[in-house]
Order: structure tokens, then sequence, then C-alpha cells
């Protein structure tokens, strides 16, 4: 007997709360209620079925914040299909791969994406046999199938469910930051443990609150809180991109309660904010994750009155890590949290024992909504996931009580004559600068050490230097630590979830570094 469909939960919300608003697509300018919106999704659902896509088919999505993606997801869900979440950033030939890996035989993209889907289609090296646009009829190519009119002409019936628990739901693809990027295979069942995760770890969700998402869909950072508004009965208000001067106007305008952000979106968000225009008395709280929080912004928040719940949480581990909640912000600054309530955490040595409170392990996580393997890649199974625990590359430290505060990832440390460096503690420092924007630490190759850290920088003003940036760092870091090199550049590379492309910059700056 299955126990949990993702799909047949909005059913069910729809259900409960018919007429309050699910969806406010700000971009399409369009309001959607819980009961509009499980009607679509049951003819998306039905129109798949109806061309022959059955359970355990790769349906890709290629679309832009917006409606068209929320009642796709479900109503894929409905059908049974997996979705498979393709970033819009990357070019025809990282798609191309994608949908090869992924099996991929129809591919919903939106009018935004258009140029690229012609591209894809024109080479006809795909698996994609079903091209569907999701934009102006008048705009559809002539290859593909109108993604208004398949809706049309859908029933709007709930199809017969038919999948569920342990059948994969979605295919997310890791960023690719090294390597080919590998499909996370997330199931309903472990999406469910997820929400039930989140929900019962002090997050506060509650009916009638307004979530602002302002991180692409495509990626947990957007799609978990879809699903928690879904399954919480909160309205969800989609931007189509992010602004920091919008956000703000937003968050007044649609009395926003919460909402997710990147450390590099709350920086940006900060320098523009302005008092007596950016209402946000109605914010209970905003969220920060995908890098630890520096210490700075933590410290505006707290002035401007806004309370900070840092989270962490990875696309294999289906979302949940650790959190910390604003609560504990202040005493345990920095910190991560605590594993959430269906979560288990620990850290390891290099030799798989225990690490003691105080001593840098790699954090493990084992829970039901980690992530059932990687697609079609049995060996990066395998290198992963280890005893039921996930092993995540990631370096933390663990203090008595047993709140978690993430270092670095192990491929990213720097070990500079034998002593680890990592390069978040040093960015905190350099980020405290009242004229640095933003900042990035790396390893150079040292003849002398080994490895040595270098600071790329993005400056308010030219007139800071790079020993003035060392200078900063003196006295606030141990000497082996502080920047050999300080490179200025206009941006840090980052990819669409605001994570610093360390292997770009490695590449960039390859040293060595001075003696």
């Amino acid at each position: 007997m299955l126990v949990y469909n993702v799909g047949e939960v909005l059913a069910r919300r729809a259900l409960r709360t018919p007429d309050r608003e699910a969806v406010v697509d700000l971009a399409a300018g369009n309001r959607t209620t819980f009961a509009e919106l499980d009607r679509r999704a049951n003819r998306v659902a039905n129109s798949m079925l109806e061309r022959g896509v059955a359970a355990g088919d790769r349906v890709g999505l290629l679309l832009a914040n917006g409606t068209e993606f929320v009642e796709s997801f479900y109503g894929l869900a409905k059908a049974g299909a997996i979705s498979v979440l393709l970033n819009w950033r990357l070019v025809a030939d990282e798609l191309e791969y994608l949908l090869d890996d992924s099996g991929t035989a129809v591919l919903i993209f939106g009018d935004d994406f258009r140029t690229v889907a012609e591209a894809l289609h024109e080479r006809g090296t795909t698996p994609v046999t079903t091209w569907i646009h999701a934009g102006p009829v008048a705009t559809c190519p002539g290859f593909a199938t109108s993604y208004a009119d398949l809706l049309e002409k859908a029933a709007e019936v709930s199809p017969v469910i038919t999948s569920g628990d342990d059948d994969v739901l979605c295919l997310c693809y890791s960023s690719g930051t090294t390597g080919r990027p590998k499909g996370a295979m997330l199931t309903h069942g472990g999406q469910m443990a997820s929400i039930l995760s989140y929900l019962g770890s002090s997050t506060d969700f509650r009916l009638g609150d307004r979530y602002l998402v302002v991180m692409p869909l495509f990626h947990l950072g957007g799609l978990l809180p879809m699903e928690n508004c879904i399954f919480g009965g909160t309205t969800l208000v989609i931007m189509k991109a992010f602004d920091p001067t919008r956000v703000w106007e937003v968050i007044a305008s649609e009395h926003i309660t919460s909402g997710l952000v990147v450390p590099a979106m709350l920086n940006a968000m900060l320098a523009v904010h302005n008092p007596a225009q950016h209402d946000h008395s109605s914010l209970k709280n905003l969220w920060s994750a995908a890098a630890p929080l520096p210490v700075t912004l933590i410290e505006q928040c707290e002035a401007k009155g806004i309370d900070m719940l840092q989270v962490y949480g990875l696309t294999e581990a289906g979302g949940p890590g650790t959190i910390l909640d604003a609560a504990d912000v202040k005493t345990k600054i920095g910190s991560s949290g605590k594993a959430y309530l269906t979560t288990e955490v620990k850290l390891v040595r290099s030799d798989g024992t225990t690490a003691s409170p105080g001593e840098a392990g790699e954090v493990l996580i084992r829970a039901k909504h980690v992530m059932a393997g990687y697609w079609n890649n049995p060996v990066a199974t395998a290198q992963t996931l280890v005893d039921g625990w996930l092993h995540t590359g990631d370096i933390a430290v663990a203090d008595a009580d047993g709140f978690v505060t993430i270092h670095d990832r192990i491929k990213d440390m720097i070990i500079s004559g034998g002593e680890n460096i990592y390069p978040a503690e040093i960015e905190n420092v350099i980020l405290s600068h009242p004229l640095v924007l933003e900042v990035a630490v790396i390893a150079q190759p040292s003849q002398r050490w080994g490895e040595s850290p270098l600071a790329v920088v993005v400056r308010a003003e030219e007139s800071l230097s790079a020993a003035d940036v060392v200078e900063w760092c003196n006295g606030k870091l141990a000497r082996f630590k502080l920047p050999k090199t300080v490179e200025f550049v206009d941006a840090i590379p980052r990819n669409p979830t605001g994570k610093a492309l360390k292997r770009v910059m490695r590449e960039q700056f390859p040293g060595p570094a001075p003696e």
C-alpha cells in the first residue's frame, strides 16, 4: 500500500484550504489558489499520461521561477513521472549531457529558454522526443507542442496515483563545480521526511504565512521551501530573479513573513536597505543557507531587528542537515546549529572514528530524506553512501553542547606547513572590513609551505590595497593563516545558489604563491 505521493499532498491541501492563496507569481502577475493549482497540476498529469508517459519516465523541466514550474512538478508527481530539474543557466552542451545522462524523453521549456531548446532540437543528439513550450502560443516553435494548448485539452480531475514512497520523485543534479554533475535521486517518501524534518524543527511555518522564494526552484533551496509551503498551507510568493532592492519592496507589499537567501544575496540586500523606505515589520525571520553566514551579516541583521535562522544541508541529503534557531544566534554565533528533528548528524575523523568536541571532522548524515543514490552511477553512490551514512565532504567542528560549525569543503581546505587552514575563517575576517563587498579564499601552491592562502576580493573603493587587506587580518588571525596574496576582481564567480566557484578561481590564479 502506497503511503505518500508528493502530488497527492497538493490535492489534500486543496481540499482543506481551496480558496487560500497558494502561489503569487510576481513576474507573470498571477495569483493562484490551492484549488486552482491542484486542477492545473491534474491537467499536467493527465496530459502526460495521455501521451504515454509512464511511471518512472523522465520529464525535464527547463523553467524559470513561476507558476508553470510549481504545477508541472506536482502534476508530474501525480503521474508518477520523474522530474529532471534543469539549471537554466547552463549552455546547450551542458544541458545535452544532463538530458542524455537522465534519459529524458519529454522536455518542458519556458519561452526564456526557447533559443537553447531550438539549438538542442537542431542537434538531434538528445533522447528528447517530445518538446513542450511553456510560453505564448504565438512564439511556440514548430517542433514543439504548446503547453497552454496541452493543458486546455486535458482533464482536470485527479488521475489514479500509482507511485510514491520509495519511487524516485525527481533528479537534482549537483552543481558540477568539480567533474561532471551527478543526478541525486530524491524519492517521494524521502521528501516527505524532509518536510517533516523542517516543520518539526522550530522553523515556525504556519497556515497563512507568506514565504518569499528568490532561490531557483530547480535547486533544493527553492524546491524544498515550495514543498513546505504546499504542505503547510503557506502562500508561496515567487520572484523570477533576484534583485536586492526589489526584495525589500516585495517584503513590504506582500507582507512576507519569511524567506531563504544565501550570504551573497543577504550582503547585497543589506547594502541597499533604507529603513525609511523598506518596511520589513511583517518578517518573522530570514533563513540563510548554501555557505557559512559571516558574523558581520548576522550583526547587521540583528541591528535591524531581523531574526536569522542558519541552515546547513545539501542536495544529496534531500535538504536538511542542521539548523540554528534565532534564539541561539547570539550565544552560538557562526554555528549552523544542531541536527533537524528527524536527522542524524555526526562528525568523523579520517579513520572513521567519531571526532571529539572541538575537533574537526567530516560531516556524515543519516535520515530517511537522504538521496537513494546517484542516477546511473553506482560507483559514486558507493563512495558517498557508506553503511547508511551520507559522506558530505564537508568539514565541521561540534562544541560540547552539540552545536555544529561548518568550516569548509574537504577539497577547499588549505594545508600550509602542515597546518590546516579553513578559508571560511579568513573570509569572515576580511569581509568585516568596511570596504570589502565580497571575498573568497583559495589555495595556491607554495614551494616552501605546500599551499598558501590567496584572497580574491571585491572592493567598494579602489583605494583599498592588498596591504590594507593583509594588515586588517593581522592580529585577528594567526600568522600562518594570513593571505600571502590578495587579488581584486569585479565579481566572485558563483553558481546559481550563490556558492563561490573556487575551482574557477584556482584556474584563474594558479600561482605559485610568493615565498
